[in-house]
């Protein structure tokens, strides 16, 4: 019988691959990545089963490359992977967790403001049972207080649109178990939200509460552009939200119309006159309504087309448990009876 749920995952097969992998998109990072290297090796020295620390060149086009290329030919522990072009953080880590062969995975930036030092704790808590264990940012060191605002105002917003629930005020930044690895990668959708589609996928999912550091160097790759258009594809991708939109704007457009014709009935029956604009503006949001219905109609079959092309499988099982049964050796204990025999009785 398998093991509950509740209970940690089994041990590591250090056979098929090191203990951890550290997965960490690259663009532009050439002030970082020597220190990136050093504290991210400090930390992981210890750990039992070994380690690999896979670096992702997403087009950079200062010496982020070349640099990569020397550390990868002083620690064999490090892998360069060099993207065609620049595809965008959200692909480049998607890359790297396709290079990655650790049975638990950190995801982190390179520009040090997730502190690597937090992966001991990390590693406790994913003893402990956990699947997915994220950072959740307490203060945020450096940053524009305008910022750090609409990024509250946008997690919270995202939480309240979502069909399922996304942790507030976290980033990538996290450890996640083989399974979820292999689940994520599983989807294979061109436009990712990766700490959107994490939390789809469910298990058990602890929250690390730390405070982020300021860029150890370097420019910000996240202008008002960039973090525009995550929040936008953030919306798209955990939302069906926008496509029942219509429904709502026409339910709200009928009700204002069937009002408006129960106040000019109203006045016409206590022998006033209705003014003339009254009956126009009923018509208008009554026809309104009706055609905002059918693009809430249209909608619906949008959405399972939404779904359906997302590819996400259909359901996640945590566990199974099970009575094992030695079918073969049930049936050498009471071998089945013999049809023939009663086939020919009966010819």
């Amino acid at each position: 019988m398998s093991a509950p749920a509740d209970q940690p995952p089994p041990p590591f097969d250090t056979g098929a691959g090191p203990c951890l992998s550290v997965v960490a998109p690259c663009y532009n990072e050439e002030e970082v990545l020597p220190e990136f290297h050093r504290r991210v090796t400090t930390v992981c020295q210890g750990i039992p089963g070994g380690y690999e620390l896979v670096l992702v060149d997403d087009g950079s086009t200062d010496r982020t490359w070349s640099i990569l290329q020397t550390l990868a030919e002083h620690d064999p522990r490090v892998v360069a992977v060099k993207l065609a072009r620049n595809h965008g953080q959200a692909l480049a880590l998607a890359a790297g967790l396709s290079a990655c062969r650790g049975q638990r995975v950190l995801i982190i930036d390179a520009d040090l403001q997730d502190p690597p030092e937090l992966l001991p704790e990390m590693m406790r808590l994913m003893d402990g049972g956990a699947d997915v264990v994220y950072g959740q940012r307490r203060r945020r060191a450096g940053e524009n207080p305008l910022k750090i605002w609409g990024a509250s105002v946008f997690y919270r917003l995202l939480n309240w649109l979502a069909d399922w629930p996304v942790p507030p005020d976290t980033g990538d930044f996290r450890l996640i178990s083989r399974r979820v690895l292999e689940l994520l990668q599983a989807m294979p959708e061109p436009r990712r939200f990766t700490r959107g589609m994490i939390s789809w996928l469910g298990f058990r999912q602890v929250a690390l509460p730390f405070d982020r550091a300021p860029r150890h160097g370097g420019q910000t790759k996240w202008p008002l552009r960039k973090r525009r258009r995550l929040a936008w594809e953030a919306i798209i991708s955990c939302s069906t939200w926008p496509l029942r939109l219509p429904w709502r704007l026409g339910a709200v457009l009928g009700i204002v119309g069937l009002v408006l014709v129960v106040s000019a009935v109203a006045i016409s029956g206590s022998g006033g006159s209705a003014p003339w604009f009254l009956g126009l503006l009923a018509a208008i949001a009554l026809v309104g309504a009706a055609q905002f219905f059918v693009l809430g109609l249209l909608g619906e079959y949008l959405q399972r087309i939404h779904e359906q092309t997302r590819g996400r499988p259909l359901f996640v099982i945590e566990t199974i448990c099970r009575q094992a049964a030695d079918t073969a050796a049930m049936y050498r204990q009471k071998p089945p009876p013999d049809t023939r025999s009663s086939d020919a009785a009966t010819q």
